[in-house]
């Protein structure tokens, strides 16, 4: 069985809660929202790509069942990873607008995205925890 390494994710959501929770101490800090906007780029990659690993690798799914991003995050709800699958959908399109945020209406978009993001990666960190040591 492949091993899902989730220290980096879980470092990267303790990043992103700080920067959240700075921001917010700061509002106007356009420095902090840009900050929270970068941390939630990278801690978004860094769920689906483990993920993928975890259907690949621990649930043995089929790669011919994974064409997209949204199968990948159905097929995670499925599984019992996601709860929001729709959510999920919505933190993606945000990560791929990130290098738009010099617009200020994209810009603040992102970050309440990243904030709304934030619950539900930590749900998908404790789901991986658990369904790597029950596997299924």
């Amino acid at each position: 069985m492949t091993e899902l390494i989730l220290d980096p994710l879980e470092k990267a959501l303790g990043q992103l809660e700080s920067g959240i929770l700075e921001s917010k101490a700061e509002p106007d800090n356009e420095l902090f929202r840009d900050g929270v906007i970068k941390r939630f780029e990278y801690t978004m990659d860094l769920c689906w790509k483990l993920i993928q690993r975890f259907l690949k690798h621990i649930a043995q799914v089929e790669d011919s069942l994974i064409r997209s991003k949204k199968d990948l995050f159905r097929e995670g709800a499925r599984l019992g990873l996601l709860e929001n699958v729709e959510a999920w959908f919505g933190y993606y399109e945000a990560r791929n607008i990130t290098s738009h945020t010099y617009n200020e209406q994209t810009a603040r978009a992102v970050y309440i995205q990243a904030e709304r993001f934030l619950p539900d990666a930590k749900q998908l960190l404790a789901a991986l925890k658990d369904a790597t040591r029950h596997p299924s």
